[in-house]
């Protein structure tokens, strides 16, 4: 059962507040009522700040979880991380905030720019099947199929062999002239005249 917050007066939550308490986490006995946690006045259940801490630290940075409830087992309310900004420090709340933000996306609408210092999420908008995109943080462009640095004239299964600047650029150029790619052995070739059907020699 939730031990949700009834709508009392503001002098018995502050009454209540100024009691001692014991941790539900820890088991510690609590004087002071700035080491209680407040989950924006949607459960009471009570817990010191150090655990509370703790237990977000653990459901963001291991567990990846950005719907994260209350510790009490029979308890199903969210915390709020508003509420919990001051307390658990910005960069775990940024954190936070994008675990959050990613567990709303659908794995399959999304890609990450492949670039070393980029690493921006990406998302399909558009729907359909994408294939070159452009990183509108960094401006590069990468396979949104593959999350690899865009391969110009190269299939996917292709792109893991590539070795340098120089096999990109070879991509590009041959996907400007049109250039061919033999099926049997993955040479480029360029067809000046004659049938458009290929022969491995």
């Amino acid at each position: 059962m939730e031990d949700t917050i009834p709508h009392d007066s503001k002098h018995d939550q502050q009454e209540d507040e100024n009691q001692a308490f014991t941790c539900e986490i820890c088991m510690e006995t609590m004087i002071l009522h700035d080491q209680k946690f407040k989950n924006k006045n949607k459960c009471r259940h009570p817990y010191c700040t150090d655990c509370i801490i703790k237990y977000i630290k653990v459901k963001v940075e291991d567990d990846n979880v950005g719907y994260i409830k209350c510790p009490d087992m029979n308890c199903n309310q969210l915390l709020d991380p508003v509420s919990c900004r001051s307390m658990i420090g910005l960069s775990l709340f940024v954190k936070w905030c994008d675990v959050l933000c990613e567990s709303t996306i659908l794995e399959v609408n999304k890609s990450y720019c492949p670039q070393r210092n980029c690493n921006a999420l990406i998302l399909n908008e558009c729907g359909g099947n994408v294939k070159k995109s452009r990183c509108p943080s960094c401006k590069n462009w990468f396979c949104f199929q593959c999350q690899m640095v865009w391969h110009s004239g190269f299939r996917c299964e292709q792109s893991w062999e590539l070795r340098d600047e120089n096999d990109i650029a070879f991509g590009m150029l041959a996907e400007k002239e049109k250039w061919m790619s033999c099926p049997g052995c993955g040479h480029f070739v360029d067809r000046i005249e004659g049938c458009r059907d290929i022969n491995c020699r």
